[in-house]
């Protein structure tokens, strides 16, 4: 970072200027062993704070330029080029504003000599907790290059879980969207003209017409209150979601939903089993592997399952003794930990746990897109079928009995 400063000479004399420094402490350091007494001194940075919070809010680094960023740096790094030689090329090809502020910030942290991995512990928005424990193991072992390919190979697999459960669910959200929209049109709008016609004819209808004829007209006069109410609730639910109390009970209720349940069971157990198998390959103790794991898992749920391991390992005990505890947790994933951890194997055995529950998650999530869209048209068709029913075959009734 650089700051602007004002101070004196020993012999009184007042001096400005710029200087480079990670904090403004060592700043201050650097000024005092240059026999300068500092008056003030002011980060350049400070004026650009609420740019960059507008690009940090607006330009969200996304996993895939992440991978992208980990690939070419080990590429550079395999070639010999310096550690910020390389960060300075990949920041020229780089279009995300906000991520090119991130990399220049950790360019200048490094040349005041701090440690790649410190410089990326000073943007836990972009780098994960596993990301930045990866390449500080490299970092003691020598090894970076095999870390950040580390890093990279296991932003990739993530990315992939959850875009394979996402694009799994997103089509039927869609639609299950547009049809409510459509819908709420419909009855307020369109229905209501349909069942003038019922009404003008005095004409006995049966009770479920009668039902729609009451709620078009309800919703003829008050779908602006309705609507009032369901973009309140929304907000309210949004709200209340991104509280830490909310974040607890969804995440409750995601692992226990009949049909997508298991999957969000799948991707947690997937999760935990690759991150932490790469943490220990790398030469992470496994206390703070678990605890680092369970901050990356998403899940408040699977994080307390987690740290409990963890606290039960830092007491002398087994991790599979806390799994097997856990109904959200396979009978399987615990006896598998069980024979890694008798047999010291416990890094392989998690690479087999991720790969066989990644394969499950594939499999489900096919199953799921399968499922689903027939029960989409299935109910569609019901609920058209029904307003079709309840409000064309009075009318058609009606108009036979006047031929």
């Amino acid at each position: 970072m650089k700051f602007k400063f004002k101070a004196k000479t020993q012999t009184g004399e007042y001096k400005e200027g710029v200087i480079n420094a990670s904090s403004k402490e060592l700043a201050v350091t650097i000024l005092q062993k240059n026999n300068l007494l500092p008056i003030s001194i002011q980060s350049e940075d400070q004026g650009n704070d609420l740019a960059k919070a507008f690009l940090k809010y607006y330009e969200r680094v996304t996993e895939k330029e992440l991978v992208i960023f980990f690939r070419q740096l080990a590429i550079l790094i395999e070639a010999r080029v310096p550690i910020i030689v390389s960060l300075s090329a990949i920041n020229e090809q780089t279009s995300n504003n906000y991520f090119i502020k991130v990399i220049q910030e950790m360019i200048n942290d490094i040349e005041d000599g701090m440690s790649f991995s410190s410089s990326m512990e000073k943007h836990k928005d972009v780098f994960s907790n596993l990301s930045i424990n990866i390449i500080k193991a490299g970092e003691t072992s020598g090894n970076l290059k095999k870390s950040v390919d580390y890093v990279a190979e296991n932003i990739e697999r993530n990315y992939t879980l959850a875009s394979r459960v996402k694009s799994a669910l997103i089509y039927p959200s869609l639609v299950m969207i547009v049809f409510f929209i459509i819908g709420f049109l419909v009855v307020s709008f369109i229905i209501p003209k349909l069942t003038g016609i019922i009404k003008e004819m005095n004409a006995n209808v049966p009770w479920y017409t009668q039902v729609v004829i009451v709620v078009g007209d309800f919703m003829a006069v008050y779908w602006w209150a309705i609507a009032i109410i369901i973009v309140a609730f929304i907000v309210a639910l949004y709200y209340y979601l991104s509280t830490e109390d909310g974040k607890r009970e969804w995440d409750q209720i995601k692992i226990k939903l009949p049909i997508v349940g298991p999957i969000f069971r799948y991707v947690y157990i997937t999760r935990f089993a690759e991150n932490l198998g790469v943490l220990l390959t790398g030469g992470i103790p496994i206390i703070r592997a678990l605890t680092v794991v369970s901050s990356v898992i998403n899940n408040v749920v699977f994080e307390n399952i987690f740290l409990a391991a963890a606290e039960e390992v830092k007491r002398g005990g087994n991790m599979s003794t806390v799994l097997r505890k856990s109904p959200d947790i396979p009978p399987m994933v615990t006896h598998m930990v069980k024979i890694g951890e008798d047999s010291g194997q416990i890094d392989s055995v998690l690479g087999h746990i991720a790969k066989f529950y990644d394969q499950e998650t594939e499999v489900m999530t096919k199953n799921l897109s399968t499922l689903l869209e027939p029960l989409l048209m299935i109910f569609i068709g019901i609920a058209v079928g029904f307003m079709a029913f309840a409000i064309l075959m009075p009318i058609y009734n009606i108009a036979g009995q006047i031929q």
